[in-house]
């Protein structure tokens, strides 16, 4: 068995045959380092723990995917148009099935029981004693009045008594009175009494007694027969039904036989009509008025009670479709009856499933949901690995998918909401931004199947999605400002599926009232779409990640340390906006992120605000390295690096940009400080090289490359004298060739095919902002020409002139000292490790 072999036989051959492939480790000199196999054995460790989250992020997906499939998967839904032809094959009924209602019918017949279905009124037994206590209090309130009138009336004939005061009382009296009674009905009313008081007439003369009287009797009478407290105008139907809780007895009356309180107020008028003059029917129905009550009420909960009840009497079917009837022809025309019956045969086809036909359904569609994922899965591994071997954003990347997805199995469940409301793009938009416009396809693609298959494998939802998705993708590659975002990509993603969904409309001939009702679910889609930005922010914040939203915002020369760089070193942030130029034009040229070149320019000289004089761009006449020692001038150069780091961590600048302030001179050397030192050294092999070297890293991205070389490249070629194409051209070459040569760009991603391009860009750059200065080759022969005819003097190949005090060419085309430290004017310039 395997078990008895010895494991260092077989690791012996393993070595051995890796020797012969050339793949072994190289012999170390020397004992291994101590802690070295430990170390081994915890990066073994945390690899498989990264192992396992991964694996328990992508199963939690696949687990949110399976829980959101729709229960309503499990019918077999053919695709077909209304009032289309019939593109499948002759459907036979494979069973006995009941025929459904057509929601129209349904609906019908719900509308038919709500208009025969009586409203229901309970019985107040409190109404006529309230109605009657109503008009005793009346009166009771009335008789003070009255008698008070009545005083009135007889001092006022009496001429030897002052009817000043009784006249007072009985307005106070009036006024006290709470009833709303016209001026004639009160003076017919008081008339009336005064009457029958002083003529000593019988007390049922006066007409306040009869109206009582016979309002009494009109309302015994009227609530007999019944007064609802509804408008007849509001009932929908012919009958009422009317309960008598105390008696438990329940009856349908006609509502002709019924009256609301309007009817009441007329029958009363009539009535008063018949006995009275005007003034006596005017107060009779005011006082009528005020003492009317309904004493049959509505019950709103009885009466849905006994609707809902009814409603769910309703049949939902209405006859069968036998087994071998034919239900519709290839090439008929699938009118709405037909479409009925095909949606009964597909519930038929789900009510009676077996549990095993719904797991093999349930299987199919986890088969085909895993597989999508995995494919997803093995893009990332096999072309985004930085994705993959991260777990936070290996946990973002499926986090966002698992979000939207679960939104699209949610919105399926409503058969009233078309799938195209849901907003698929936010995903890929969101991939897209915070990586690249590649993994944010990806999801296109994977979301677009995945939700696809929620949707009843819908097909044209599927190929509208991939490709609205993608135009959306596509839109947000370079972003360069907000507005790009908030009224491009909505536009753009809208325009790719009215296109889609045009296309398939067109290709039917006809479906344009299906179309339309898509097009306003794919506004409001694109409404859900600027949601987006928030969701890129929470992101942000929640996985420590940059964005080109977070560059943007960064990019901004009036934040507060650009604003401090600006003002305390202004040659060192005219010189950052030149780099900064430079990097974003090169990095676009090679297709490197332009944006992010462009911020990390701008920040990576700030730890210059510390020690601004130090540095030749920011001098004025004193050169403080006059008073320093070499090794001291170049702690002061280095300083700058690890104090903008500092100042960058202070103020929250994000990890990619402080990696352009950490690599934008890698391990240079000070070369113009450590010449110095050697020179003014008696024994150079004091000088040790690593105390004048930046402390690294090196760039180890394409961006922070180019800064690199664009930091050098600026500084040198603006304290050039004279310069011309030539000079520059050749700058420039020497510049990138010195870094390449050192090491500088080991780790850097880029080819010898881009660093051509990013000198070409350079040195297109550089001649733009020299023009007036420069001389271009044709031109400089023939000034050399000129000059060598007048003064006799050699003309060197590239077309500079030497003469007896010159330096050489490589010294000539020199700079300012490193990182900008001064010197007096007869030092020699280098163009060494510019700031």
């Amino acid at each position: 068995m395997g078990c008895d072999a010895n494991p260092s036989k077989i690791q012996k051959t393993s070595m051995g045959l890796l020797k012969k492939l050339g793949l072994a480790q190289k012999k170390r000199e020397g004992a291994p380092m101590i802690g070295e196999s430990r170390k081994k054995e915890q990066d073994a460790v945390a690899n498989r723990k990264k192992v396992y989250i991964r694996w328990a992020i992508f199963v939690s997906f696949l687990l949110v995917l399976f829980y959101s499939l729709p229960n309503n998967t499990f019918r077999q839904m053919s695709s077909y148009t209304l009032e289309e032809p019939w593109r499948a094959d002759d459907l036979i009924a494979p069973f006995t099935f009941a025929l459904n209602k057509s929601p129209a019918e349904l609906e019908a017949e719900r509308e038919q029981i709500r208009a025969n279905t009586p409203l229901i009124f309970h019985i107040n037994e409190n109404a006529r004693v309230t109605s009657q206590s109503r008009f005793d209090s009346l009166y009771n309130e009335l008789e003070p009045v009255l008698d008070a009138y009545l005083q009135w009336q007889r001092a006022r004939n009496n001429p030897d008594v002052s009817a000043a005061n009784d006249s007072l009382r009985f307005l106070q009296q009036r006024n006290s009175v709470d009833l709303e009674l016209t001026n004639s009905s009160w003076e017919f009313l008081l008339d009336s009494y005064a009457t029958v008081h002083i003529e000593n007439q019988p007390t049922s003369e006066f007409i306040g007694t009869q109206i009582r009287n016979r309002i009494n009797d009109l309302i015994t009478s009227m609530m007999n027969s019944g007064i609802i407290n509804l408008s007849k105008e509001d009932l929908e139907t012919d009958e009422i039904t009317v309960r008598d809780l105390s008696q438990r007895t329940e009856r349908t009356i006609s509502v002709n036989n019924v009256r609301d309180l309007d009817e009441a107020r007329e029958h009363a008028h009539f009535e008063f009509s018949r006995i009275y003059s005007t003034p006596g029917v005017n107060l009779a129905r005011e006082l009528f008025q005020e003492v009317l009550l309904p004493n049959w009420i509505y019950n709103e909960e009885d009466t849905q009670a006994r609707l809902a009840e009814a409603m769910e009497n309703i049949s939902r079917t209405k006859g069968a479709i036998a087994q071998g009837e034919v239900i519709i022809r290839r090439g008929d025309i699938v009118t709405e009856d037909r479409a009925n019956i095909l949606r009964s045969l597909s519930d038929a086809r789900a009510d009676t499933a077996t549990d095993i036909e719904r797991w093999v359904r349930f299987l199919g569609d986890i088969l085909i949901l895993t597989i999508s994922s995995l494919f997803f899965l093995i893009y990332l591994y096999l072309y985004r690995r930085q994705i993959y071997e991260s777990s936070s954003m290996f946990l973002l990347v499926f986090l966002v998918m698992a979000i939207v997805s679960f939104a699209s199995g949610i919105v399926y469940s409503f058969d009233n909401i078309s799938a195209f409301i849901v907003p698929i793009a936010i995903a890929p938009l969101i991939l897209t931004i915070i990586f690249d416009s590649r993994v944010g396809l990806m999801a296109a693609v994977t979301l677009a199947i995945v939700t696809a298959i929620f949707h009843d494998n819908h097909f044209e939802y599927l190929i509208a999605t991939i490709l609205a998705c993608s135009f959306g993708v596509f839109s947000v590659r370079d972003i360069n400002k907000r507005t790009q975002f908030f009224v491009t990509t909505p536009f753009v993603i809208i325009l790719g599926y009215l296109l889609v969904l045009s296309g398939f409309a067109l290709t039917r001939y006809g479906g344009w009232e299906n179309l339309l009702d898509n097009l306003s679910y794919v506004t409001v889609n694109a409404v859900f779409i600027l949601f987006t930005y928030p969701l890129i922010l929470f992101f942000e914040k929640t996985f420590n990640i940059t964005t080109d939203f977070t560059l943007l915002e960064l990019s901004d020369t009036n934040l507060p340390l650009l604003k401090e760089l600006m003002n305390k070193a202004p040659g060192s942030f005219h010189h950052s906006l030149q780099v900064s130029n430079l990097a974003e034009s090169a990095a676009s040229a090679i297709g490197a992120n332009a944006l992010k070149c462009r911020v990390g320019a701008l920040y990576h000289d700030i730890g210059k605000i510390k020690k601004p004089g130090y540095f030749i761009e920011n001098q004025t006449g004193h050169n403080e390295h006059n008073n320093l020692k070499p090794r001291m001038s170049a702690l002061v150069i280095k300083a700058h690096v690890s104090d903008g780091v500092k100042m960058a961590q202070e103020n929250n600048l994000p990890e990619t940009i402080i990696e352009f302030i950490r690599t934008h001179h890698g391990t240079s050397l000070i070369k113009y400080f450590y010449d110095k030192a050697q020179k003014n050294s008696t024994n150079e092999s004091e000088i040790q090289e690593e105390d004048f070297r930046y402390d690294g890293p090196i760039p180890s991205t394409r961006e922070t490359g180019i800064l690199m070389l664009a930091d050098s490249v600026e500084a040198a070629c603006r304290s050039m004298k004279d310069p011309t194409y030539s000079k520059l051209e050749n700058l420039i070459n020497r510049i990138v060739d010195d870094y390449v040569h050192e090491g500088q760009m080991n780790h850097c991603p880029l080819t010898f095919h881009q660093l051509d391009i990013i000198k070409k860009t350079f040195l297109n750059i550089q001649v733009g902002v020299y023009h007036s200065r420069i001389e271009y080759p044709d031109d400089e022969e023939k000034s050399s020409k000129t000059e060598k005819k007048q003064a006799g003097e050699a003309t060197e190949p590239d077309g500079s002139r030497q003469t007896t005090d010159q330096k050489p060419p490589a010294e000539e085309n020199g700079a300012n000292p490193p990182d900008g430290s001064g010197s007096s004017g007869e030092e020699e310039h280098r163009p060494d490790n510019q700031p």
